[in-house]
């Protein structure tokens, strides 16, 4: 099972699953070039960059770059995100979101419809917003008016309704996290591109050969320390006592653990930090005011002001984040329903003090590690004079994250396999035993 790459295609089951989710890529990324009706591609397309450094920028990479080419799906998975981030955020503030979670198979499925309803909303709110800057560019709408606007609301809202379902349809019949799936497929598709472009930089001479070659092995050392951090952890002992079960049979104590990840939040808190950073850009593109435009000029990339404020929003949302997709108290408790202590330390608050101590020292690392991920590549860029390649610190983090879980997700299908056609095989000798008898 070291490497389980050759043997993807050889279990039925698998293979089904690979070639479902290529079928649901598929029809996403065909999906991702049908333009909405009444839009001038060609115009869009020079007038794109009016909004490269602004949030539109940002959700644009998430999307493929559908915005930029204003296609039915270009609102893609990010609205659905978008809802179950809502939710997970609520479920702090309001107990009656945390109640549901809590509630398992049941307040899962009602948790699920209400973040879909939600999802159809933000769908209608984005849409609107988009066909209104759409209206604004002028020569991109050769018709505009309120005919253009309810055929784009319609349209981009139907596509990301359509893309939620595809992404829910990988979850359950595909290999994968069919949300994540989506983003990742989404930024590798411009990896080409991105890469002819840096070629014909280099045909050209507009940089050198050896600040490629220096680039490429900063690329590897940096997909390699994310590949380790992304999987390395804190591991906290826990011991699970002797425990008297049914009629008299005693269950041996066991050993455990708790792992601590040093990067809890994943890729969340450099999403929210660039949410953050490019209102300044996002406000001084839909407005005039000398004030706003000084204060975007500051905050662009190149400036201290930009680098410092940009790894400071991302310390204080992985820290945010992680405090809450995990809950110290409710561990601590699970841990003492079950009889399960961690050695040396006391059952319940205790616990929950000692779990918290350790998850806000683990954290720190994970998130400087974050920051360097997300800023080094503007330094690397800077001192190569590189504006086209195609790695950035957000999609390196995506890819790579989304891929180690995938990879592993088609491991775990292959053990089951494997160990039930272990237990097939048991089971043939005893019958064949029983024959003998």
């Amino acid at each position: 099972m070291a490497n389980p790459i050759p043997n993807l295609f050889r279990a039925p089951e698998l293979k089904s699953k690979i070639l479902f989710t290529l079928f649901i890529m598929l029809v996403y990324r065909i999906g991702s070039h049908i333009t909405v009706p009444g839009v001038d591609v060609g115009a869009l397309q020079q007038l794109a960059g009016q909004f490269s450094q602004t949030f539109l920028g940002v959700y644009d990479m998430f999307v493929g770059g559908g915005l930029s080419r204003a296609t039915i799906l270009a609102l893609g998975i990010m609205p659905y995100i978008s809802a179950s981030i809502m939710f997970q955020l609520l479920a702090a503030v309001f107990p009656t979101v945390e109640k549901l979670q809590k509630e398992g198979e049941q307040g899962r499925k009602k948790l699920t419809q209400w973040t879909r309803y939600t999802t159809v909303l933000l769908c209608v709110i984005q849409a609107f917003a988009y066909a209104n800057f759409l209206q604004g560019l002028g020569s991109a709408v050769p018709a505009p008016g309120g005919s253009f606007i309810f055929t784009t609301v319609v349209t981009l809202t139907v596509g990301g309704v359509f893309v939620m379902w595809l992404g829910e349809q990988i979850t359950e019949h595909g290999v994968g996290n069919g949300m994540s799936l989506m983003i990742f497929f989404s930024i590798i598709q411009g990896f080409p591109g991105a890469i002819a472009r840096t070629w014909e930089s280099l045909m050209v001479g507009e940089i050198g050969l050896f600040a490629v070659i220096v680039l490429l092995a900063i690329l590897v050392g940096i997909t390699a320390g994310v590949v380790g951090m992304t999987m390395a952890a804190r591991r906290i002992p826990v011991q699970i006592p002797r425990k008297v079960v049914g009629r008299g049979r005693i269950r041996e104590g066991q050993k455990s653990h708790i792992p601590l990840r040093i990067n809890s939040a994943g890729v969340m808190p450099i999403i929210f930090a660039q949410s953050f950073i490019v209102v300044p850009g996002t406000l001084a593109a839909f407005s005039s005011i000398g004030f706003i435009s000084d204060l975007a000029a500051i905050f662009q990339p190149g400036n201290w002001a930009y680098y410092i404020t940009y790894a400071v929003l991302i310390i204080f949302f992985t820290y945010f984040y992680t405090a809450i997709i995990f809950n110290p108290v409710d561990l601590a408790e699970n841990l003492k329903k079950q009889g399960a202590f961690i050695p040396g330390v006391k059952p319940g608050a205790r616990t929950a003090e000692y779990i918290d101590r350790i998850l806000t020292r683990v954290t720190l690392p994970g998130s400087m590690y974050l920051a360097f991920i997300a800023l080094v590549p503007f330094f690397i860029f800077d001192i190569f004079g590189i504006q086209n390649f195609a790695f950035g610190g957000t999609s390196l983090l995506i890819v790579v994250g989304v891929g180690l879980d995938t990879v592993q997700q088609a491991q775990q299908h292959l053990l089951l396999r494997h160990y039930d056609g272990f237990m097939k095989k048991g089971r043939v000798k005893m019958r064949g035993r029983q024959r003998y008898m």
